[in-house]
Formats: structure tokens, C-alpha cells, sequence
């Protein structure tokens, strides 16, 4: 079990890089149970569907995720291990149409999600927990440190788990419409909000 943080010099908690290190690969691990259990065998025309026009399809979340596994979080992280001076280059946005995530197999790209993730954890194993405060400057944020990253990488899954929850949630309402769902509460990418659930 992780020890509590201790107050620094300078009000701030001092974390043990070694617990934050050994936690992240932990809620890392995760991700392949849970994307389990909220797509079992999901639909092919489901996973392409989009909520509304705006937002994205679950494969497409999904393929964020894959990419942003060893494009992003990953190479950022060796990024700083290794000493170097930036970053280089990403657009999540734009890989969403250009590398046209709407079209992709559901199926091989949950594959290839996991095995991507196993090798980032075990990659993890791997680093010493002292290198974890070596930073690269950020074009926007700043420096960020190795540390920062691994703890917007969890974060960064449970957003787009969120996110996933909510697209399951209203094609699940709109493919039984005229059904009223809104008894469930406030479902995202629908009709204004309901104030609260109906008693």
C-alpha cells in the first residue's frame, strides 16, 4: 500500500516517485478489464455510430486510446527518461479523420490496444523511480516531468472511459426510442437536461 504523502518545505506533498510509479502501472492495468466491461461484443455498426455529429464513435475513442498509448503518453515519457529536449509533434485531433479511426475493426484495434498497454507496463517495470523528476519543456504547460505524465496518463484513461460510458449510454437510448430513458437521469448528447432525476 502506497504511504501517505508528507508535507515539504514548501507546504506541498512529497511523493514517493517509487508509490506513484508502482500505483500508475497498477490503475494502468486497468484499462483492458474495464473497456471489457462496458463493450462485452459490441455491435460493429454501434461502435461506428456517433452520439451526435460532434462527438466521437467508441471505436474511435478507442483508437484514440491505442494511438495515444506509444504516440503520445509513451513516447513522451521515454522522451523525458532519455534526456531529450522536446517532444516531438502529436495531432490526436486530426488522426481522427486522417487516419480514419471510424473505419477500423473494433475487435483488432481492442487487440492491439492491449498488447500495446502490456508493453507500456512492463516497460514501466522497468524505470528507476528516481529518473521521474527529469522534465521536458512543454510548448504550453510548461515543464513537465516524468511524474506529471504518468499521472495525466491514468487520468487520460478515465476520461475516455467517461466519455466512452456516455456515447454507450445514448446510443443505447436512442436504439430504443420512443422509450423514455430520462428515468435514468441526465443522459449525455441529448435534449437539454432534465433539473434532476424524475422520483
Amino acid at each position: 500500500m502506497p504511504s501517505s504523502p508528507t508535507p515539504s518545505s514548501t507546504g506541498a506533498a512529497s511523493i514517493d516517485p517509487a508509490d506513484l510509479l508502482a500505483e500508475a502501472c497498477r490503475e494502468l492495468g486497468r484499462l483492458g478489464p474495464a473497456l471489457g466491461a462496458l463493450l462485452g461484443d459490441i455491435d460493429v455498426a454501434v461502435a461506428r455510430s456517433r452520439p451526435v455529429p460532434a462527438e466521437w464513435a467508441p471505436v474511435e475513442i478507442l483508437c484514440h486510446l491505442r494511438d495515444e498509448e506509444t504516440e503520445d503518453f509513451g513516447a513522451r515519457l521515454r522522451a523525458v527518461l532519455d534526456g531529450r529536449a522536446e517532444f516531438a509533434p502529436i495531432d490526436p485531433e486530426g488522426w481522427v479523420d486522417g487516419r480514419r479511426y471510424r473505419e477500423s475493426d473494433v475487435r483488432l484495434v481492442i487487440k492491439d490496444l492491449d498488447a500495446r498497454r502490456r508493453a507500456s507496463i512492463e516497460f514501466l517495470a522497468g524505470v528507476d523511480p528516481g529518473r521521474l523528476s527529469a522534465s521536458v519543456a512543454h510548448r504550453t504547460l510548461g515543464r513537465l516531468s516524468a511524474s506529471d505524465i504518468l499521472v495525466a496518463w491514468v487520468a487520460h484513461d478515465r476520461l475516455h472511459l467517461a466519455q466512452l460510458a456516455n456515447t454507450l449510454a445514448r446510443l443505447w437510448a436512442d436504439r430504443w426510442a420512443p422509450h423514455r430513458a430520462e428515468y435514468a437521469g441526465t443522459i449525455p448528447y441529448g435534449n437539454p437536461p432534465l433539473s434532476s432525476r424524475p422520483s
